[in-house]
């Protein structure tokens, strides 16, 4: 029974064998926890200040543009100059950012157009930075422990998930957003520090500048394969038609529970958190594609749930296991990536992965915003997850290569398995 147990566990193998990996979880811990404090006082100061689901919504909007600008620009960067120069420089402009609101909610009078122009920043430097976090995992990573390292990113992600937004909401309610924008520029400062002591990790030999050649290229590649293609298209489908974040505040108001909202923030990640402790099974599983199919119908479904329950204990057990559905998506997401993508083009492809990750999310929060004001909360949240799951269904029967994807049999990841040896 012990040892059945013990398979569950997490597999550490990335921790003990790479020093840049430990020092990346940590310091991502420490970001991640910040900006998750920000997430939930930005929207919530954006709420007390207009009193509209819209205005919260339009932060997807105001986000987007540089979302998508600097995220294929940063996959590009990130193929040609030093990946740890990237993730440094733009560690200080975000908690630059951060600072910036904190002046302003010590004003009298916080503005509320700085709010926006800071959400606008903040979702450039996720889009020049995360190609570069995500193509030095591969690098630094060995092939065999490559679903072990997701897995453990995915579990520091979840940990400043859940405890940035439990943190806020009682931080924002006893001490006020200017409280929590320090403890976000606090988390910045420190996590530069970590970012300091990265080896550096050079570009390819011969690695050409970033350019809209290089970019498109990139594109036709993802292009060719099938499995990749599915796999953006997947997630930018769940998080487009389904993510209920943005409506968190006013759902809180409807069930009767504004005391609710951090949990609501927090439970997803809670769920998202037992799949990654348990998750030492997923070492195993070769089919990717399936469960990167079964994780996002999942997901779908339990937001569907969601918006239909009426009690909130049970709203937030159906947000929970969303956030479980959501991260077996995701583990299967990054294991394919990171099987298949060769290194010379892998930054170029993570910022490809960025638009499917991150536009899905900030034009959900556009779809979200705009639904509930005609509609009501309610309805926004429940059609979304049906609407979901039933895109997945016909984007699995689209694309059969993705739900058929085996990591032994595949010539991608075979040849990359092969080279890493």
């Amino acid at each position: 029974m012990i040892q059945k147990l013990s398979a569950l566990l997490p597999d550490l193998s990335p921790w003990r064998s790479s020093r840049d990996f430990r020092l990346l979880w940590v310091q991502g811990l420490v970001a991640y926890f910040g900006s998750f404090t920000a997430m939930v006082a930005l929207p919530l100061q954006i709420k007390e200040l207009t009193g509209s689901p819209l205005a919260v919504g339009a932060m997807g909007a105001v986000e987007l543009v540089p979302l998508v600008v600097c995220g294929l620009y940063g996959g590009a960067l990130a193929d040609a100059v030093d990946r740890r120069r990237v993730i440094l420089g733009t560690e200080v402009c975000l908690g630059l950012l951060a600072a910036v609101l904190l002046v302003n909610a010590l004003l009298p009078e916080p503005l509320l157009w700085p709010l926006y122009l800071v959400a606008a920043g903040v979702s450039a430097c996720a889009g020049l930075q995360r190609p570069a976090l995500d193509a030095l995992i591969a690098r630094i990573v060995p092939h065999d422990q490559l679903t072990a390292a997701a897995a453990l990113n995915a579990l520091r992600w979840q940990l400043g998930a859940i405890a940035g937004p439990a943190v806020a909401g009682l931080v924002v309610a006893y001490a006020g957003h200017a409280t929590a924008y320090a403890t976000t520029a606090c988390c910045f400062a420190f996590s530069v520090l970590l970012c300091l002591r990265l080896s550096p990790a050079p570009p390819a030999h011969g690695a050409e500048k970033p350019s809209l050649r290089g970019i498109v290229e990139g594109a036709r590649y993802a292009w060719s394969r099938p499995v990749l293609l599915g796999t953006y298209a997947v997630d930018l489908a769940a998080m487009l038609l389904a993510f209920p974040h943005t409506l968190f505040p006013f759902l809180a108001d409807d069930l009767g529970a504004p005391w609710a909202l951090g949990l609501m923030y927090a439970a997803g990640s809670a769920g998202a958190v037992l799949v990654s402790l348990t998750s030492g099974w997923t070492g195993r599983v070769r089919r990717h594609g399936l469960l990167v199919v079964c994780g996002a119908a999942g997901w779908g479904l339990a937001v569907a749930a969601a918006g239909l329950l009426e009690n909130v204990w049970l709203v937030l057990l159906c947000l929970a296991a969303a956030g479980a559905g959501d991260m077996l998506s995701g583990l299967g997401r990054s294991t394919i990536w990171n099987q298949t993508i060769p290194d010379e083009l892998r930054g170029r492809l993570a910022g490809i992965e960025v638009l499917s990750y991150s536009v899905g999310p900030q034009l959900g929060q556009v779809r979200a915003g705009a639904m509930a004001g005609w509609t009501g909360t309610r309805s926004a949240i429940w059609v979304g997850g049906a609407a979901c799951v039933g895109a997945v269904a016909l984007l699995a029967a689209a694309l059969p290569k993705l739900v058929s994807y085996d990591a032994s049999t595949d010539e991608d990841a075979r040849r990359r398995r092969e080279l890493s040896r």
